[in-house]
């Protein structure tokens, strides 16, 4: 991984040389998303700045490339393509900056300002909407799209299950899986009975709208593909965490038909009773997500993005906006509201750790964060297993490793001097404020010793910083 940092790097830097004059002062890497993309923004002599991007996935990057000349064309404010190397993988846009519509949205409410700047900036949002989702009708070449061409019965479906498996079973939600299937089956013939010949932005959302003055600009449309008009609005007008109260939703909404109606018949009953089902399967979706990055790895951001989801499903129950007929469907989505029991983040659950561990041979996994990395111990002197026949098949996660490393003397003093390290960064990054550590284990082969020191580690700061949040990981596991 390492490796593949240091390449990306080199070639988007000499991509930033053949494309500018202007010597580069510095680069840095940009916090990772949720996406396999990443991004660096490098600094310029002349005082601009250009953001690189690499993604390993060219299909993705092809259906960017095409949308974006579209966008452009019909003057819709989306980054610019600078440069993209051969390989399809690197590639250049224009600086957006970093100010997103949710940045504002958080600095406004912590302030205590005046939300009508964040109204205004949603009003430019509304009216911009229909001009992608038209383009569908104007020429756009959705013939590269992907995943899929359409969102049709499987992209729901992908959706739905997402929702089953890494939510509802994650939080011990009962339920019956044939009924809720033939539920599932018939909430799809509901949402694919709506015209869906336009274009789907797919992850309309504050976090995808950069800032710049009073001007909006739009990101991360490369999902894009054929769907409803519904879908972008209620991705929009629920998205989590921005959490717009029923009459701001309902204030934008409207404006939204308003510009709608300047190009196509609408009938706006009917068009808002789709709005609430398609924002019950967006929000399923992201609950999908909130269960698996949020229970699962223990991500912050997911877990704090939870109760708001909660809250704007029990609105959309208690506005019957699903049918009747979806009894077990119903009775799932009730239970989740009833059933939800709230997690308490401090100030400190900012503190993410990265915990893993490696092989050598493969190289120290890289720091996505922007921070530069953190600690790197070299278990390698340690006593090994892996030389023991009776071991080579098993890890550090089982317990007759766990055995063999214990009884020795050396393992144990190894042992206790990472936590006395790590404790006191942990205690220094909580008073400070500090947002990320790193935290990395290597040995020959990844497979026993220092996924043994990860494991304990991670139980050592679970017991005495229950508020720390912890991604633990093998990479030689996987």
């Amino acid at each position: 991984m390492e490796e593949l940092f240091e390449t990306s790097v080199s070639v988007l830097t000499d991509l930033v040389k053949e494309y500018s004059s202007n010597e580069i002062i510095k680069y840095s890497p940009l916090a990772q998303s949720g996406s396999r993309r990443r991004y660096f923004r490098f600094i310029l002599e002349d005082g601009n700045s250009i953001i690189g991007v690499y993604n390993e996935d060219i299909a993705e990057n092809i259906a960017f490339f095409t949308y974006s000349d579209f966008f452009l064309s019909k003057n819709l404010n989306v980054p610019t393509i600078l440069k993209i190397h051969n390989d399809k993988k690197h590639y250049l846009i224009n600086d957006l900056g970093k100010e997103t519509l949710y940045d504002i949205i958080c600095n406004t409410k912590k302030e205590n300002s005046d939300f009508q700047r964040v109204i205004r900036y949603y009003e430019k949002v509304v009216a911009a909407l229909p001009k992608f989702q038209l383009t569908n009708r104007e020429g756009l070449d959705l013939s590269v799209a992907y995943p899929r061409a359409a969102f049709d019965r499987q992209s729901m479906q992908w959706d739905l299950n997402y929702f089953k498996y890494y939510y509802l079973k994650m939080v011990n939600i009962q339920f019956n899986e044939q009924l809720l299937e033939d539920d599932y089956q018939a909430f799809m013939d509901y949402l694919l009975s709506v015209d869906s010949n336009y274009f789907l932005y797919r992850d309309f959302q504050s976090r995808n709208i950069m800032v710049q003055g009073d001007d909006v600009y739009f990101i991360d449309y490369q999902g894009g593909r054929k769907g409803a008009l519904q879908y972008d609005i209620a991705s929009l007008l629920y998205d989590a965490k921005a959490d717009l109260s029923p009459d701001i939703r309902n204030y934008l909404l409207n404006k939204y038909l308003d510009e709608l109606e300047k190009h196509i018949l609408v009938d706006r009953e009917k068009f808002k009773s789709y709005v609430n089902a398609f924002s019950l399967i967006r929000i399923m979706q992201a609950m999908g997500a909130y269960g698996y990055r949020g229970y699962f790895e223990r991500k912050a951001h997911f877990l704090q993005s939870i109760p708001y989801a909660i809250n704007n499903l029990k609105y959309l129950l208690k506005n019957n906006s699903l049918p009747d007929n979806l009894k077990e469907l119903n009775k799932v989505l009730r239970d989740v509201v009833e059933h939800y029991k709230p997690i308490t983040i401090s100030n400190s659950d900012n503190l993410t750790l990265d915990i893993c561990s490696f092989s050598y041979k493969k190289g120290i996994p890289e720091d996505y964060s922007g921070n530069g990395g953190g600690f790197v111990f070299d278990c390698r002197a340690l006593p090994n297993p892996g030389r023991e026949k009776e071991y080579q098949t098993f890890t550090g996660l089982d317990a007759c490793v766990k055995e063999y490393l214990r009884k020795y003397d050396e393992v144990q003093n190894f042992e206790k001097h990472i936590f006395a390290i790590v404790d006191m960064s942990i205690d220094n990054y909580l008073e400070r404020k500090f947002t990320h550590l790193s935290i990395n284990f290597g040995c020959t082969g990844g497979q026993h010793r220092s996924v043994f020191l990860a494991e304990s580690t991670a139980t050592h700061i679970r017991k005495k910083y229950p508020q720390v949040i912890i991604n633990l990981k093998h990479t030689n596991l996987q």
